[in-house]
């Protein structure tokens, strides 16, 4: 009896513990088919933000050149092909490129992949067709990856979808990795048992797991080799088998498999590397290629290109010789394909950005607009205003003659660092940033290196005293030595470069050549205050000191502040602020942000009109005659020269009617450079802007303002030949209402004599006859000397 009795006891105990166990472990596969579930239908991926540059568009009379146009084709990856049968080949007959592009899904619109056949005559674009026109008459070839925004873990990937990965490939992948993926159930038991016998005794690793199993293993796991994460990683893999088809748990492992590391990137997925071993999109891959990519899956590191270029290329024809076994290749075309070279490019074209300077500007603007998890992980992408073709070529152009410089000075200027910053006024679109000579560190110049300006902000002053009605560039004004209390006790004694002054001197003179004396006397006439209140009015956002060296640029600015105050003066009065984006969209192809044009009127036209003709004249007979010189002077080119006192800085800033350029030259130790505006930052500037195409510069003429021949020495009306005349803008209000005896037979205005002396009196017409000759002859004058805008017509005396 007690006997039966201990025998139930067991058994209930038995069914307890079964009972329990079956509970147990029901609780487990729940609580792990949550996880699986949870992941593998929500967010799986956290996706970085990907940086583009501007798309190239191509259409009739486009001012590309096809130079650039084959270029830009490169730098996108294009082949120079005998056909262009595939996406990404070119082929080049005489002025004709045909080209098969690759298409591209800009969120809000798609560029279909075509044949594109594009003929050009004169540097430009004479003629183009398409297989797949578009209204517009418009086609956009891709745009640059320039970079991406990574999530803190440090992962990078190109999501691909199944449909889209070529065919060879996964016959690779299956012929190598798990021959029976389309048939278990997840789990291979052979392998698995042989995998946990061998870890458990201590024998040799032992792999064993399915396609199902490393993505369970990648997707959910540690990379620890215990029996417990064995034991996991099957169950999940069954599940995961359970829920989801094939198709989807494959496509799932193509964009999560890692196939290598880059600096402090690791590399996830076929699509991705690619781009990082061959910089091609994966259905551009030949099988060779393929095959080595499916051959990583082994060891990324171990089988390294760069590295181990032998052991890649063995891995490589195993995959091949499994896809021959299996018949998914013939004989012919494993020999064909097991004969190539790797293939992979010298450099991987992912990882340190190729524009560094102007992608940092660009996350600098996204992160003061977005938050840091939409930028890491939600597959944003973002349009930019970047031209690859003008930033690598103002790159090499920057580090070249900044290289010249430094040599003719060696000790000194060994080195000799520097920015350039170039935009597009008519819309404040940056397309080229660079901020450095060497490798980008994170202390991008062209932000953050803020300078002493120089001469820069004398166009401020000049523009006060234009605006007063009070002066024109005829104006005499006095360039003599000047002291100003500052700090009770203190003075200031400003001196010109030269250590002298220059006397009485024309207006437009005392800018052209930077006069220090005449712009600080003027300064002091219209204030501080309406200086500073210009300034920032002009987009300058740096502390703006009251004390009066700061006419002469006594003041820290950044380069790209520099670029918006001149942007009111290469747009006529108009601020537009400085860009370098045009439009993010999230990875369902919906546009959160458009980036359109914020345009803001800060200088009466009129007056920037005048403005305008100073700055010219600085190019043609002033510190930045080099540029008048070196480049077309149809260009009618404006700029100006900046200096710091001890030369410790060089900057000069220029406009042609399309594109507006910022040089700055400097140590970053702050010490003395030697470099003058003109002798450091203009021959940057100069090589920049030649290598842009560019259009001269036009502003439209108010119809307040009238251009006339002026005396200096008086003031009043002249004429050309007159010995101290110029031929200037004015405001109509502010023409002078009398002549000089040179100028007054060309205003038609009879003298009267006096019939005892036979002399001629005071020459001072009627106003109303002045008046009504500059009507009738205003757009006789204006057209016979349109081309005399900028030029002095007498180099006599000025001297009152």
């Amino acid at each position: 009896m007690k006997s039966e009795r201990g025998i139930g006891l067991i058994a209930l105990l038995f069914s307890v513990l079964i009972i329990a166990a079956f509970v147990i472990f029901s609780i487990y596969l729940i609580r792990i088919d949550n996880v699986i579930r949870d992941k593998f239908e929500g967010n799986r991926w956290d996706i970085p933000a990907k940086v583009f540059a501007r798309p190239l568009e191509v259409y009739a009379n486009a001012p590309i050149d096809q130079a650039d146009f084959q270029k830009e084709l490169g730098l996108l990856g294009y082949k120079n092909s005998e056909n262009y049968t595939k996406p990404g080949n070119f082929l080049v007959q005489d002025n004709t490129v045909f080209v098969h592009t690759r298409g591209f899904d800009f969120g809000d619109s798609v560029e279909p992949e075509q044949i594109l056949q594009v003929a050009f005559t004169d540097a430009q674009v004479s003629e183009i067709k398409a297989t797949k026109p578009s209204s517009t008459g418009i086609a956009r070839l891709e745009p640059m990856l320039i970079g991406g925004i990574y999530p803190q873990h440090n992962e990078d990937r190109v999501l691909i979808k199944l449909n889209k990965v070529p065919k060879p490939l996964i016959q690779a992948l299956i012929a190598t990795e798990d021959r029976n993926f389309y048939h278990h159930h997840g789990v291979s038991v052979r392998g698995t048992a042989r995998a946990v016998v061998s870890n458990i005794t201590g024998g040799k690793r032992q792999g064993g797991s399915t396609l199902t199993q490393q993505l369970v293993k990648n997707f959910y796991l540690t990379p620890e080799r215990t029996l417990k994460r064995k034991v996991n990683e099957a169950f999940m893999a069954f599940l995961l088998e359970l829920h989801y088809d094939k198709d989807e748990i494959l496509e799932a492992y193509l964009n999560e498999v890692n196939l290598g590391q880059n600096g402090n990137y690791s590399i996830n997925g076929y699509g991705l590397a690619s781009q990082f071993y061959f910089g091609l999109p994966l259905r551009e891959l030949s099988i060779a290629q393929q095959a080595f990519l499916v051959g990583l899956v082994q060891g990324p590191s171990l089988y390294n290109p760069w590295r181990n270029p032998e052991s890649a290329k063995k891995r490589r024809n195993i995959v091949l010789n499994n896809m021959l076994v299996m018949g998914y290749l013939t004989q012919d075309q494993y020999d064909t394909e097991s004969a190539k070279p790797l293939n992979v490019i010298s450099k991987p074209t992912i990882g340190p950005a190729r524009f560094p300077d102007f992608l940092d500007i660009v996350r600098r603007q996204l992160k003061a607009e977005y938050q840091e998890g939409d930028l890491t992980n939600q597959g944003l992408r973002i349009f930019t205003t970047l031209d690859p073709i003008a930033q690598t070529k103002i790159q090499t152009s920057f580090i070249d003659t900044v290289s010249r410089i430094s040599k003719a000075n060696p000790a000194r200027l060994k080195n000799l660092q520097g920015a350039v910053l170039v935009s597009h006024p008519e819309n404040g679109e940056l397309i080229a940033a660079v901020g450095s000579t060497a490798d980008f560190t994170g202390f991008n110049r062209a932000i953050d290196a803020k300078r002493q300006v120089g001469s820069l902000l004398k166009p401020a002053i000049y523009l006060s005293a234009l605006e007063s009605g009070r002066y024109n560039w005829a104006s005499v004004v006095e360039d003599s030595p000047i002291s100003i209390p500052v700090d009770g006790n203190k003075s200031w004694t400003p001196k010109n470069y030269s250590g002298s002054g220059y006397g009485y001197v024309p207006m437009v003179q005392a800018l052209a050549n930077s006069y220090n004396l005449s712009a600080v006397r003027l300064g002091q006439e219209f204030g501080l205050s309406s200086f500073s209140n210009n300034l920032s009015k002009f987009g300058v956002t740096s502390n703006i000191p009251s004390y009066p060296s700061i006419f002469l640029g006594a003041v820290d600015m950044s380069p790209m502040e520099v670029l918006s105050i001149y942007g009111n003066f290469a747009t006529g009065g108009f601020k537009y602020p400085n860009k370098s984006i045009r439009s993010v969209v999230d990875s369902n192809g919906r546009a959160l942000d458009r980036y359109s044009l914020n345009v803001q009127q800060t200088i009466d036209p009129s007056a920037a009109y005048l403005l305008n003709y100073g700055l010219q004249r600085v190019m043609t007979a002033g510190t930045g005659k080099a540029a008048y010189n070196s480049l077309p002077t149809s260009l009618n080119l404006a700029g100006k020269s900046g200096t710091t006192n001890d030369t410790r800085d060089s900057w000069f800033a220029g406009y042609s009617g399309n594109n507006l350029a910022v040089v700055w030259l400097g140590l970053d130790d702050n010490k003395v450079t030697g470099l003058t505006g003109t002798s450091g930052a203009l021959p940057v500037w100069i090589n920049v802007m030649k290598q842009l195409r560019q259009k001269p510069v036009n502003l439209r003429q108010p119809d307040n303002v009238q251009w006339q021949w002026l005396d200096v020495s008086s003031g009043e009306l002249s004429a050309q030949g007159c010995e101290g005349a110029l031929y200037i803008p004015l405001l109509r209000h502010t023409i002078p209402k009398r002549a000089t005896a040179c100028g007054l037979p060309h205003y038609q205005v009879e003298p009267t004599y006096s019939p005892d002396t036979q002399t001629v009196p005071e020459t001072n017409p009627s106003e109303d006859s002045i008046e009504n000759y500059i009507r009738e002859s205003e757009s006789e004058m204006e057209q016979e000397l349109s081309n005399s805008n900028s030029r002095v017509i007498s180099s006599g005396s000025f001297q009152p």
